[in-house]
């Protein structure tokens, strides 16, 4: 699958959720994720414009890589997700393992996270509201696509955004902003 995303910074977030609501988008969750970042003993992620990470979100772990972002208008890739032993114990020897492969620890990116979920068109998206502490507040919308929805995926994002009043786009991930300031 295709994760077609773009992302925003966004620091009043009132009338693009009004605009949501319009369109009868359901809130579907605010969540507290955790990023933990790790670098390939193989490769350089920062290089090869890929990423690595274990994802925590309360209980629920989660490897997560993404791969090479696919054009110069939104922050698509493929993403890879795997569920992984909740808990603090399975986060623990997550990072023990991927230690013990060679992989090293880059960083720790946390959020607060607003969900909305909401259709335009024939797609499923998610619109994304995140405060990432010392990086900024930012909306992403996302689309979960096939190869062959991927074209109309893009245009119907790109169309919501413009139709939300989205303009402020970071093609940057929470993990660059970071290390290289926001």
């Amino acid at each position: 699958m295709l994760e077609v995303e773009a992302k925003y910074r966004s620091s009043d977030w009132t009338a693009t959720i009004a605009t949501l609501e319009a369109w009868g988008a359901r809130l579907a969750e605010t969540r507290e994720d955790t990023d933990h970042y790790f670098n390939a003993p193989d490769r350089d992620f920062a290089k090869s414009d890929e990423a690595f990470r274990l994802r925590r979100i309360g209980a629920k772990n989660y490897f997560t890589y993404k791969g090479p972002k696919r054009d110069a208008t939104t922050k698509t890739r493929t993403e890879i997700e795997l569920a992984l032993e909740p808990g603090n114990d399975g986060a623990t020897k997550a990072v023990r393992m991927l230690i013990a492969l060679g992989y090293r620890p880059v960083a720790v990116v946390s959020k607060t996270r607003t969900v909305y979920e909401f259709r335009r068109g024939s797609f499923d998206l998610e619109a994304c509201f995140d405060d990432v502490g010392s990086v900024g507040r930012f909306v992403e919308l996302e689309i979960q696509a096939t190869e062959a929805e991927y074209e109309a995926a893009k245009e119907t994002l790109l169309k919501t955004a413009a139709e939300l009043g989205l303009g402020d786009q970071e093609r940057r991930s929470y993990l660059e902003m970071l290390l290289h300031g926001k």
